[in-house]
């Protein structure tokens, strides 16, 4: 979850310095999109993939 809010936030400055190169918002739109598409999947179906990814191991 951490990741996804930093990521959030890089997108974030990008969209700030958008302002100053327009070519930035075209990359901040793309991250945008990607990371919005990143968070429905992992809300659909891989949302508890991370906790067996680092939990313990049954045997």
């Amino acid at each position: 979850m951490l990741l996804w809010i930093l990521l959030l936030l890089l997108i974030l400055v990008i969209f700030g310095f958008g302002f100053t190169m327009q070519i930035l918002w075209y990359v901040a739109a793309v991250l945008l999109v990607l990371w919005l598409v990143g968070f429905v999947m992992r809300g659909r179906g891989g949302g508890g993939s991370g906790r067996r990814r680092f939990g313990r191991s049954h045997g």
